[in-house]
């Protein structure tokens, strides 16, 4: 009997990444999950026998010690991301664009260097990054978090381009408005946050989660370059159906 195959899960300690960890190990896999918060991956470890690292995807060095101590991959999903702030352009803080670049785009790509030649190696590898609708829409204080996104989905276009004819499947997951700590991150406060879901039902992690696991168990011949997820209540980033109270 062969070993179940291997999925990395990085932003793995609550969250899209939460649910994703969970879905795979349900699906099959055996995931490692990596994220800063090492005291909840050690709880989501015990849960799905999974296997927890302490993962910075921010610091080069963090991610090479995650990655020596995966030997094979099969799967990477790049879940690890975030928005500081609804700044306009005009009064935006570099510093804040430099994070969500440094965590987004950055991260992402260093966790691809890392762990592309064994997901080559696997003969059936598949690189998922977790965009946004934010990917290819802009909205008025998302300036910083469009960008990144906006990056995101231009490397991952790319990728693809530079691995056609190898045995790596490429995938963008682009979700709308998902209730996670998403909101509470971005503008610090849990009276501001809970107003973004305000009156209209959104998506939960587990939706993303969800297809996640649907595109990693396609056949190996069938790559689903991109899925756009957003709740019936949102058709745009700028058009929300909300309900009176």
């Amino acid at each position: 009997m062969s070993a179940p195959p291997v999925a990395v899960v990085t932003g793995a300690s609550a969250g899209i990444g939460e649910a994703t960890t969970r879905a795979l190990s349900r699906a099959g896999f055996s995931v490692v999950f990596g994220a800063r918060r090492l005291d909840r991956l050690e709880k989501l470890a015990v849960q799905t026998g999974g296997r927890a690292i302490s993962l910075d995807v921010t610091d080069p060095a963090s991610i090479e010690s995650f990655a020596a101590q995966v030997p094979e991959v099969r799967l990477l999903v790049n879940n690890a991301g975030g928005a500081l702030g609804v700044d306009s352009i005009e009064e935006a803080q570099v510093e804040r664009w430099l994070t969500m670049f440094n965590v987004n785009v950055l991260g992402t790509l260093r966790m691809t260097q890392a762990l592309l030649p064994k997901l080559r190696a696997s003969g059936d590898g598949h690189v998922i990054n977790i965009g946004s609708i934010a990917s290819f829409e802009t909205y008025l204080g998302g300036a910083g978090y469009t960008a990144a996104k906006h990056a995101v989905r231009a490397m991952t276009r790319t990728l693809r381009l530079e691995l056609l004819g190898q045995p790596v499947r490429v995938t963008e997951i682009c979700p709308g408005m998902v209730e996670t700590e998403f909101s509470l991150v971005r503008l610090g406060e849990r009276q501001l946050a809970d107003q973004v879901y305000r009156g209209m039902t959104p998506l939960t992690a587990d939706d993303i989660a969800d297809a996640i696991s649907w595109a990693a168990t396609r056949p190996p011949h069938v790559n689903i370059d991109e899925i756009v997820i957003r709740p019936r209540d949102q058709a745009t980033a700028h058009h929300v159906h909300r309900r009176q109270d």
